[in-house]
């Protein structure tokens, strides 16, 4: 017998949303207005890729365990990404760029929901399910971010999980048992969990016990692994919920 399902966790980047333009703009933009040269757009890109690997190293979790506050994180990696890419400011200089970037990636400008996620997670609340986000995402995603987004509890969510908060990142399994608490804690083959990483979203949902499907919006290297390993893919929630129906789980099965 296969359990119908009670709860659907969907990942935040690659899943609900995608950032807007690129990440040199909102940088060079901030420099500008601190009265700086335009940064180089991709020597800042790979710079913020080598900061981010290294301060996410360095304080896991987003700072939780050193005691870190989010913003004091995230100055962090803006230093370094500009460091990295060769630009080094004094004090007021640098917080003054660092402010700009922390307010405008705060707000709903740097991001766009795709037109399937709002009716996806409305469509699933009206079914019964409880929905949630799971996402290796900071603390300011559950008040500030995801509320800009137009995606709040009560209306497509009815809780967020997110490593930030808890000071646990996927694939570790304790995450997805505290996604499962939330939830009310139903049997994990009741729960299916969408992302876009097949490490971190497909193979971690399996190996907690759940149901799992990997979302392929932009032909991805994870979507042919996950096909390789004869997983779930599908290019978007609409296949999402055709597969949820195709599969029975809208009922219980015998």
């Amino acid at each position: 017998m296969a359990a119908r399902l009670r709860c659907i966790t969907v990942d935040i980047t690659g899943t609900l949303m995608r950032y807007v333009g690129h990440i040199g703009d909102y940088y060079c933009m901030a420099a500008k207005r601190a009265g700086q040269t335009c940064p180089d757009y991709d020597k800042v890109l790979q710079g913020f890729k080598v900061g981010y690997e290294q301060v996410s190293k360095q304080y896991p979790c987003f700072g939780m365990h050193a005691g870190m506050n989010n913003k004091d994180w995230w100055r962090l990696v803006v230093q370094r990404s500009f460091e990295e890419a060769g630009y080094f400011y004094n004090k007021e200089t640098g917080e003054a760029i660092f402010e700009r970037i922390y307010s405008i990636f705060g707000s709903r400008a740097p991001y766009e929901v795709f037109d399937d996620v709002v009716p996806f997670l409305r469509w699933a609340r009206a079914q019964g399910f409880k929905t949630g986000s799971l996402s290796n995402a900071a603390a300011r995603y559950r008040d500030q971010i995801m509320p800009a987004l137009g995606i709040v509890e009560g209306s497509e969510l009815d809780f967020q999980v997110y490593s930030g908060l808890i000071g646990i990142e996927k694939p570790d399994p304790r995450i997805f048992e505290v996604a499962r608490q939330a939830a009310g804690a139903p049997d994990p083959s009741s729960i299916l969990h969408i992302g876009d990483s097949f490490r971190k979203d497909y193979q971690a949902a399996e190996n907690a016990g759940w149901n799992a499907l990997l979302i392929d919006r932009f032909s991805s290297p994870d979507a042919k692994m996950c096909v390789a390993a004869k997983g779930h893919v599908v290019k978007n929630l609409d296949e999402a919920r055709q597969w949820i129906h195709q599969r029975g789980l809208l009922e219980v099965l015998i």
